[in-house]
């Protein structure tokens, strides 16, 4: 079974192919994805690899963390589940009313 793992402090100059070959020396890599800003198309700076196999992926892991990748030294960990985003602090009311105050009147 495949393992993901987070990639971080990645270079902004490092692609998806380049963190794929990067890995591969470890073992088969299934995907590798530089992720990037939805507006601007410039990488975030992390990414995602997808291990073939689980031993491969703490392989992985032990060699690779803190070893140099695009002159940035990179940060390799299991990736943790995505957390549930449904509340993402927009206005959704939250208990606060759109009164703005005032009354009172008073002349300019």
């Amino acid at each position: 079974m495949a393992k993901k793992l987070y990639v971080g402090n990645l270079s902004y100059d490092t692609t998806s192919d380049g963190l794929r070959a990067a890995f591969e020396a470890v073992g088969p890599v299934a995907t590798a994805d530089v992720i990037s800003d939805r507006y601007s198309g410039r990488s975030r700076g992390f990414g995602f690899v997808e291990m073939a196999s689980d031993s491969d992926a703490n392989s992985a892991v032990e060699r690779l963390n803190g070893t140099s990748l695009d002159g940035r030294t990179i940060t390799v960990a299991e990736a943790r589940p995505r957390e549930n985003r449904d509340d993402r602090g927009g206005r959704s009311g939250g208990g606060r009313s759109n009164d703005w105050g005032g009354g009172g009147g008073g002349r300019w």
